[in-house]
């Protein structure tokens, strides 16, 4: 990906942390996919709700060869927003880079407890 990197600050100061750590995930985003080739990271403070408190939102729009698609996550702590969008992100670009290769998307083992052996109840009383 050539550096088309672009992070916006709407309603909020810009932080030389935050934009640092999401430079850092922009790079490994980079490293999972060879497609990829333009990101924007979108951070601000949409509203202020009465019983929610508030909250940011982290926003990411991904350009991928032949695709482009925007992710989103809201939460009162804007790095667990940053964090998460980008967690988001990282299982959208291996589906999408895994759909383009061909490949079976594989999915996490849900049922460890079934493929492990039989407990015999005798020995659980």
């Amino acid at each position: 990906m050539q550096n088309m990197n672009n992070v916006v600050y709407r309603d909020l100061d810009a932080s030389q942390a935050l934009t640092s750590t999401i430079d850092k995930k922009l790079k490994k985003l980079n490293r999972i996919s060879t497609q990829l080739q333009s990101s924007r990271v979108v951070l601000d403070s949409p509203h202020q709700h009465k019983h929610k408190g508030k909250l940011y939102r982290a926003q990411i729009e991904l350009g991928v060869k032949g695709n482009s698609f925007t992710l989103h996550q809201d939460d009162p702590s804007i790095h667990v927003a940053v964090r998460d969008v980008f967690k988001a992100a990282e299982r959208k670009l291996k589906e999408v880079s895994a759909k383009k290769a061909g490949k079976p998307i594989s999915k996490p083992a849900l049922d460890m407890i079934n493929s492990t052996d039989e407990v015999d109840e005798s020995e659980l009383h």
